[in-house]
């Protein structure tokens, strides 16, 4: 089985113990590990996948914190680099009464904003494997060269690359120097997932259809688009598979895409999936596909925090089994 490496921040999510309120009237938080995209690799091994997180913590207590549930998923973090120049990064949480989050984070700089391209190792890329990165680490700051090189040793080594752009704009100066770095490494993905409250912001197209296709740039040969508890599609220059989401009470929509690309990383990676295969799948296979990483999406959306809601795969196929599903 191949493996899914993720780059980028691990952070301490502090989540708010009471809804609806804002993030000034919070009177208690959850403190729970997250960050993208070690939500994305935890949703792997959790599965029952194989998945490396490359980030850099700081030598303190939120540090062990994050390495200690992450190895207890079996997440490699055998590259996890400690460093006194900064601390481990955190964001505080507001839930509104739907889930529906708002952030503040301390990150400035973070000890992730560190990762070096120096410390990224080429020898961690086999053929077959998967890389998955965000947005958030392509500020201008160590850790964006660290991404250069990752994505320049996946490509020489015939890894699949996957790209969230998973829009946080507080952590940016501007809403253009997001837009810009997200468009920048855009092309490099070979798998790009995109939500509906992004798809506008980074084409800056207002039709859903050809804001869609736009996205079909450099090696990009896949689009995950996800809408919510509309569900989500699967889309290549030939086709479009969609599919409706389980209806589950939502409790915290933190993880939730994390879990559902987690989820599709994981079935590739678990079935030995190649990029060129995917995009010869049959509508059928590609619901089944879909049908799962709704399901992973269902239940963690169901639990609060990201990490600490993320299902087995067992608690996946029988919620699947138990539940009213329609795809399309």
């Amino acid at each position: 089985m191949s493996k899914v490496i993720s780059i980028g921040e691990a952070l301490i999510d502090f989540i708010p113990k009471q809804k609806g309120k804002t993030l000034k009237d919070v009177e208690g938080f959850l403190r729970v590990p997250g960050g993208a995209p070690l939500n994305v690799v935890a949703a792997v091994c959790k599965l029952g996948g194989r998945g490396m997180m490359l980030t850099k913590l700081g030598a303190d207590a939120f540090g062990d914190k994050i390495l200690e549930d992450a190895n207890m998923l079996g997440v490699d973090t055998s590259r996890v680099i400690r460093t006194k120049e900064a601390n481990t990064a955190l964001a505080f949480v507001s839930l509104g009464e739907d889930g529906e989050r708002d952030f503040s984070f301390y990150r400035n700089p973070s000890a992730d904003m560190l990762l070096n391209a120096d410390e990224i190792n080429e020898e961690d890329f086999q053929e077959g494997d998967i890389l998955h990165f965000c947005s958030v680490s392509l500020i201008d700051a160590p850790i964006k060269d660290a991404h250069r090189k990752a994505i320049e040793y996946a490509k020489a080594n015939k890894c699949i690359i996957s790209f969230d752009p998973n829009i946080r704009l507080p952590l940016w100066e501007s809403k253009e120097s997001c837009r810009e770095a997200v468009l920048e490494f855009l092309p490099y993905a070979n798998i790009v997932k995109i939500s509906d409250e992004e798809l506008e912001f980074i084409t800056g197209i207002k039709n859903e259809k050809e804001a869609l296709k736009s996205l079909f740039v450099g090696d990009v040969k896949v689009v995950v688009y996800t809408t919510g508890n509309k569900g989500a599609q699967l889309i290549t220059v030939d086709l479009c598979v969609e599919s409706e989401a389980f209806d589950v009470k939502v409790e915290d929509t933190t993880g939730a895409g994390d879990s559902f690309i987690g989820s599709l990383l994981y079935q590739l990676s678990f079935n030995d999936i190649k990029l060129e295969e995917l995009i010869e799948l049959d509508k059928e296979k590609i619901k089944d596909l879909l049908k799962f990483s709704n399901g992973v999406a269902a239940l963690t959306v169901s639990k609060k925090g990201a990490m600490a809601a993320l299902p087995a795969r067992e608690e996946v196929e029988d919620f699947i089994k138990k539940s009213e599903y329609k795809i399309v």
